[in-house]
Parts: C-alpha cells; structure tokens; sequence
C-alpha cells in the first residue's frame, strides 16, 4: 500500500480511536491545519512527541498515532482557539517532512480497522465499572458515552484513557493489535496486577 500524507499535530498524549481530545490553538501552523481541516471535512495526525517540545522544535516522533477528526470548536479569550476532536484510525508513521510553516506532514499506512468484536462475558464487569465513570466525566465524555458498550476494543480503549498510565504504555497498548489482547492486559491493570 502506497503511504498517504496526513498533517500531523504532535502532542504529549496518545489518542484512541473513538476518544476525545480538546486542544487550544495558538500557533499560526495549527491554526492553519484546523482551518483546512473544517473547510475539507478532513482529519490531521495525532502523534506522540518521544523528544521536544509542543510549542517548539519536535525531534522523535512515536512511530505509531490515531486520526482526529473536528467536531466542533469555539473561540477562547486571548485570541485562542477551541477545539473538540474524537479519535479515529490508528496509523504507522513511515516518514515526515515540515513544511515552509513549519507544520509536519507525515507519510502514514492506515492499520486496518477492525470489527465489532463482542465483549466476552468474563470482562462484562469492565463494563458495569466504566458506564458510571463515564457518566461522571460527561462534560468531556457526552458524545464520546453514546459508544458501544458491548464492542471490546471500544471498552478496551475508554479504560486506557482513564487509567493513570504513563503515555509510553499507552502508546505499547495502542500497539496491540487485537482487541481481546489489548482487553486482557487492561483487566489485569484493572484489577491492580502487571
């Protein structure tokens, strides 16, 4: 398969299909990236910055990141910009450039995506503990809440925004692949154990 541009907005995060991601826009380059972004109806690159900066100069790149798509945004006072992004596809990272603006442009292979895998009943609790969690996060959940509870990369991925994990064990469990594994190690993280 043919690598595919994608505008990238390097971040100290990792994004997850589905998931939601609020950023504040300052910085002629990204502002730039969201307009082109709204005007298209396209989406931009989410990658973990492994060394540098946000608002400056990004050295390594993790070799791995998830489409944002826009849903909707605002303007701030100070002349920022709002904006609220949900995860879409996951990618691989083959290559990058910057551009006059200094805005990155990544060349990346789309992951497949896959399909409805129905939780197993053995992980139904996961379930059962993250609906009321969800609920309480609704100011940055709402829409995000109205997924699929009964989908196991769908549950696997909430929890792994949730828990309290450092952004290289995100980054290793956006990795995996299949979303039984990926649920897996979540129950054992859960559950308190490695």
């Amino acid at each position: 398969m043919q690598p595919q541009p994608l505008p990238l907005f390097p971040l100290n995060c990792v994004l997850f299909p589905g998931g939601p991601l609020a950023l504040r826009v300052f910085e002629p380059r990204y502002l730039g990236l969201v307009r082109d972004c709204l005007r298209g109806g396209s989406e931009f690159g989410v990658v973990l910055i492994l060394s540098g900066t946000e608002a400056g100069a990004v050295e390594a790149l993790a070799p791995l990141g998830t489409t944002a798509r826009i849903v909707d945004f605002d303007a701030l006072p100070g002349g920022l910009l709002g904006i609220r992004c949900r995860g879409g596809r996951r990618f691989h990272l083959l290559g990058r450039h910057s551009q006059p603006d200094g805005l990155y442009v990544g060349d990346v292979e789309y992951l497949p995506v896959g399909l409805h895998q129905p939780l197993p009943q053995q992980y139904a609790w996961l379930t059962e503990q993250l609906q009321p969690v969800l609920a309480k996060l609704a100011a940055v959940y709402g829409e995000v809440r109205a997924g699929d509870f009964s989908d196991a990369a769908w549950v696997a991925n909430r929890w792994t925004e949730l828990l309290p994990l450092d952004n290289g064990a995100r980054l290793a469990l956006l990795g995996i692949a299949d979303p039984l594994q990926r649920l897996e190690r979540i129950a054992a993280l859960v559950r308190g154990g490695n």
